[in-house]
């Protein structure tokens, strides 16, 4: 047994296109279980970050602008990040999302299913997951806080931060 765990994002054309039911039912055929999930708002600052890997294509802009929503419109500004856990978790995500070009992606994926490749070159492929265990848990640190996960999957520590934070009123 290989207990893993695996980032994965519904990028914003999944968001606009309202798949993400069709998205989270094809995943859960992986029978894993959801330890963390939650809409963010991404930022430049996380997109360069989530794609540093990148920084030196010539399609590295795109990529952060696609990720961030911005060829979708205000509404669209956002990702549903979520992490699956559970046995060979990466493998059995990866195969159901399938190859990240949908144009060769196995028809029978969610890429396949449901990606597309825009005139510009532009791979839109509705969804993000991980593609080994190191790649994991850099991301799932980098798009969730400890606290933001129900099981304690990495070693965390107790510190004391001084900074401003948005509360309710």
């Amino acid at each position: 047994m290989n207990m893993q765990q695996t980032l994965v994002i519904i990028k914003p054309d999944g968001l606009k296109k309202s798949l993400t039911g069709n998205i989270l039912t094809r995943l859960s055929e992986a029978k894993l279980r959801i330890v963390g999930a939650k809409v963010v708002r991404v930022s430049r600052e996380l997109a360069e970050r989530h794609y540093a890997h990148l920084k030196e294509r010539p399609f590295f802009e795109e990529v952060l602008k696609y990720i961030c929503g911005e060829l979708y419109g205000e509404q669209y500004h956002r990702v549903l990040a979520l992490i699956y856990e559970g046995d060979d978790a990466i493998d059995k995500v990866r195969k159901l999302a399938g190859s990240t070009n949908p144009e060769i992606a196995e028809p029978t994926s969610i890429r396949g299913q449901y990606g597309r490749l825009t005139s510009a070159g532009l791979f839109e492929n509705v969804l993000h997951c991980s593609s080994n265990e190191e790649e994991a848990e850099r991301e799932i640190k980098l798009w969730f806080e400890p606290d933001e996960i129900v099981d304690a999957i990495y070693a965390v520590t107790q510190a004391e931060i001084k900074s401003k934070k948005t509360v309710w009123m």
